[in-house]
C-alpha cells in the first residue's frame, strides 16, 4: 500500500453539478428533466481501463426512471454483468449514517456536542488510547476536526490482510503511535479513527450494536429493506455483485473482494442497493432523518487546510465535514451533490439534489487503486451524461 492509501475508506466529495430545474407538478412526468441513458452512461464508464465493473440506478421523486450494468463481475471481461440490483459497499456514505445517528441523540438529549471524547469513554483516557481526549468534544469527532490521527495507515493496517479481526478500539489503539498534526478543533483533518471512536460511543449510550441502532434509526424508517452493516467476521457481501481490485506492491490488481471488515465498521461499512443508498439520500437531504440545524452539523465547517494526498476534496466528507466546491457547468439549477465513499476495490457515489427530488447511485469495481485520481472525474462524467444529455 502506498501512502495515499491512508485516506482508505474515503468519503464523501461535492464538488458539483448543476442541472435543468425540477418544478413540483401534479404530474411527476411532467416535472421530470430530460435525462439521458443511464446504460449508455455506464457503458461509457466501463470502456475505461480503470473499471472492472458499474451498476447504477436514477430516481425522481422515490421512483425508478432509469437503471443500468456495464462490464463485468471480474476482471478481464470475466464473470458476467452485475445485476443492476446488486448489493455494494458505500464506503463512507456509512459516515453520514453514523453521524445521523448521533446527533439523534444529541436532539433526545443523550448525549452533548460538547461533550468530552474522555468522559464518554473513559478507557481511552485511562488507557492513553487517545491523545487529548480530555479536550476532544463530540462535535470535533463528528466534524473531523479533533486532530486524531487516521488508524487507516499503510504503516499500520494491510489492506491484502483477509483474516485478521481487529476490535474498534485496536484500531483506536493502532493510532495513537502516528503523531498529532493539529490542536482539538484547530481544522478539518480526516481520520476514520474519529467515527471509529462514534460507533463505540453509539454502543455504549445505546446499549445496542451500531448495527441495531442502524436498522432500527436509519434502514428500517427509510425501507432500506437490503441494506446491513455486517457483523459477523469475515463479513461480505451477500448475493451477486462486483468484485474490486488493488494493486499489490508489484502493481499487479489483486481480487480486494474479501476486503477485512474490521476496516469498515462506523467508518464505512454499510454494504447496500442502488435503491436503498438513494432512499437514504433522499431522507437526508430532506430533514427526515435529521432536523435542519443538525443536520448543519454533520455537513460541518468550511476546510482551512489541504487534504492529504490521494483524499478527495470536496463537502461532506468523511462523515459530513468540509466546503462547497464550485459547480461544475450543466446549464441551470439545482445544484447535484457528489456523495461519494471508496476504499480498495470500489467507489461508489451518489450524485443528489439538495431538495433530495433526484438521485443517480452509481457503483464502480476498480482494476486501479480507489485512490486513483482519474477515478472520480469518470463518474462525474456518468453523471452528467444522465443529468445533463446535451452535454
Amino acid at each position: 500500500m502506498n501512502r495515499a492509501t491512508a485516506a482508505g475508506l474515503a468519503g464523501l466529495a461535492c464538488a458539483m453539478l448543476t442541472l435543468s430545474t425540477l418544478p413540483a407538478a401534479a404530474d411527476p412526468a411532467a416535472g421530470r428533466p430530460r435525462l439521458g441513458d443511464v446504460q449508455k452512461a455506464l457503458a461509457a464508464l466501463a470502456k475505461s481501463p480503470q473499471v472492472v465493473g458499474a451498476i447504477g440506478e436514477v430516481y425522481v421523486d422515490g421512483e425508478r426512471v432509469g437503471k443500468g450494468s456495464a462490464g463485468t463481475r471480474l476482471l478481464n471481461g470475466k464473470g458476467g454483468r452485475i445485476p443492476t440490483g446488486s448489493r455494494f459497499r458505500v464506503g463512507s456514505q456509512t459516515k453520514q449514517m453514523t453521524g445521523v445517528v448521533v446527533l439523534q441523540l444529541v436532539k433526545e438529549g443523550k448525549l452533548k456536542l460538547d461533550d468530552k471524547l474522555g468522559d464518554l469513554l473513559p478507557e481511552v483516557a485511562e488507557k492513553d488510547l487517545v491523545e487529548r481526549a480530555g479536550e476532544i468534544t463530540l462535535q470535533q469527532l463528528v466534524q473531523h476536526t479533533s486532530g486524531i490521527p487516521n488508524f487507516f495507515d499503510d504503516k499500520l493496517v494491510d489492506t491484502f490482510d483477509f483474516t485478521t479481526h481487529y476490535p474498534p478500539m485496536e484500531l483506536v489503539k493502532k493510532s495513537r503511535t502516528l503523531p498529532r498534526a493539529q490542536e482539538p478543533g484547530e481544522r478539518f483533518s480526516y481520520s476514520n479513527t474519529n467515527y471509529m471512536l462514534l460507533g463505540l460511543i453509539i454502543e455504549k449510550y445505546t446499549e445496542h450494536t451500531l448495527a441495531a441502532e442502524f436498522e432500527r434509526r436509519v434502514f428500517d424508517p427509510v425501507g432500506m429493506d437490503d441494506s446491513y452493516l455486517p457483523t459477523t467476521f469475515p463479513g461480505g457481501i451477500k448475493g451477486p455483485h462486483g468484485h474490486g481490485y488493488f494493486p499489490d506492491s508489484t502493481g499487479k490488481p489483486r481480487d480486494v473482494d474479501r476486503l477485512n471488515m474490521s476496516y469498515g465498521y462506523a467508518a464505512g461499512g454499510v454494504i447496500s442497493t442502488a435503491h436503498d443508498i438513494s432512499a437514504f439520500q433522499r431522507a437526508f437531504a430532506q430533514n427526515r432523518l435529521l432536523p435542519e440545524e443538525l443536520k448543519k452539523v454533520l455537513m460541518g465547517p468550511p476546510r482551512s487546510a489541504p487534504q492529504p494526498p490521494g483524499q478527495p476534496s470536496g463537502q461532506p466528507s468523511e462523515g459530513g465535514s468540509g466546503q462547497q466546491q464550485p459547480a461544475l457547468p450543466c446549464g441551470g439549477k439545482p445544484l447535484v451533490m457528489p456523495l461519494k465513499g471508496s476504499a480498495p476495490g470500489f467507489n461508489a457515489v451518489t450524485f443528489t439534489t439538495p431538495d433530495g427530488r433526484m438521485q443517480f447511485a452509481v457503483s464502480a469495481t476498480l482494476a486501479v487503486s480507489n485512490l486513483d485520481e482519474s477515478v472520480h472525474p469518470l463518474l462525474v462524467k456518468a453523471a452528467e451524461a444522465v443529468f445533463c444529455p446535451q452535454k
